[in-house]
């Protein structure tokens, strides 16, 4: 029987669209979904009989798995309940978005054990699952109201080329798909890239729309430190943990990159672009440090999403970014770990500088100790 084919970027009402999707698959029929990458052939991962036919019509090997798509990182840990930090951070910073990561599933409480046994298999036959998060708000919204995760593969025949239209699943599947959601040519019309992040690190299996370069940059540890206006406390901050980092690393401070760190401030009432206080630049100066350079920056939410952690100069500082990102409320802490604010010293002569400067010092130095650096750092 010919697949129903759903013109979505014409379709009165999406959210209709959406509830035929969520109905189809809970059937048990395949449904061809676009995402940004190419277009995915899908099944739900309660469904036995479903993930069975997805993988006779895909032509698949055995020991090819298949990934599960879920609608949030939140939901994706679910299946990997004791990630690494890195795979936490690469989830947060590449999710939703073209990357399937590829974790150990080893955890007794992990959800891929309630799934269907053969279902199980077909997921992680390895003792491994990939996970996805599509960056297309319809496979999205679907997963937002489906029960479980969705089996995902790309809708086409294996060894065939990628389908990135709605057009090409029908020519490449046929009959053998039951719905296609046809919202046009896909964003990237390339394959995710697919990460393996294991103890040892991280290990590109296939470098598709994110480069490995682009994947090993966003693997970095970022430590963020925030002040008022991002013009002395917070770069001072900034500084003096390179150089700190640097010397417990044993490298340069321009090599913290290579060495998997990055450092970097803001402010949260910040205006882009200014400078740093001239009192700030001397204080910094005599210390061997150059902040001339410096640009201040205000916090943003891509700031606050990708840093691994985020040291705040006050209290009121603190609570003022958890209150407008509490999402971030782990990550989020006072710098001083006695619980003594960093004073603002604008206004100041320069000695006032220089005490702030060694209070905002002996706190990085204990601070710098709990961090858990990246393995490559080490």
């Amino acid at each position: 029987m010919p697949p129903i084919v759903i013109d979505v970027r014409n379709a009165p009402d999406v959210r209709d669209v959406v509830h035929r999707a969520v109905q189809a698959l809970a059937e048990g029929k395949l449904v061809a979904f676009p995402t940004e990458t190419v277009y995915g052939l899908a099944a739900s991962a309660l469904h036995e009989q479903a993930v069975q036919r997805l993988i006779d019509v895909k032509g698949r090997k055995q020991g090819q798995p298949l990934a599960l798509a879920v609608k949030s990182a939140d939901d994706a840990f679910d299946y990997v309940p004791n990630p690494t930090d890195l795979s936490l951070r690469l989830a947060r910073r590449c999710w939703p978005g073209p990357v399937t990561l590829v974790l150990d599933d080893d955890h007794p409480e992990s959800l891929v054990g309630q799934l269907p046994p053969t279902v199980r298999q077909a997921v992680a036959p390895q003792g491994s699952v990939g996970l996805r998060v599509p960056a297309h708000e319809l496979i999205l919204e679907v997963l937002r109201l489906i029960r479980g995760p969705l089996a995902l593969s790309s809708a086409n025949r294996s060894g065939q080329p990628d389908a990135v239209s709605g057009e090409e699943v029908i020519q490449a599947l046929e009959d053998d798909v039951d719905l296609v959601l046809d919202d046009g040519r896909s964003q990237f019309a390339q394959p995710s890239s697919v990460v393996k992040v294991d103890k040892l690190g991280l290990h590109v299996l296939r470098a598709g729309v994110v480069s490995e370069e682009t994947l090993r940059r966003l693997a970095r540890m970022l430590i963020l430190f925030v002040c008022t206006g991002n013009t002395c406390r917070s770069p001072m901050a900034e500084l003096i943990c390179r150089q700190q980092l640097a010397k417990k690393l044993s490298c340069k401070i321009d090599d913290l990159d290579d060495h998997g760190v990055m450092v970097m401030s803001a402010g949260i009432a910040a205006h882009a672009g200014g400078g740093p206080t001239q009192e700030a630049v001397d204080v910094m100066a005599d210390a061997g440090l150059n902040l001339k350079s410096h640009i201040s920056q205000p916090i943003t939410d891509r700031l606050v999403r990708t840093a691994d952690v985020i040291f705040a100069m006050t209290q009121s500082h603190r609570q003022a970014l958890i209150n407008h990102w509490p999402e971030a409320t782990a990550r989020t802490h006072l710098l001083c770990t006695n619980d003594v604010n960093v004073a603002d010293p604008i206004g100041g002569p320069k000695e006032l500088y220089r005490r702030c400067a060694e209070q905002i010092k002996e706190a990085i130095e204990q601070r710098i100790d709990e961090l858990d650096l990246p393995e490559s750092s080490a």
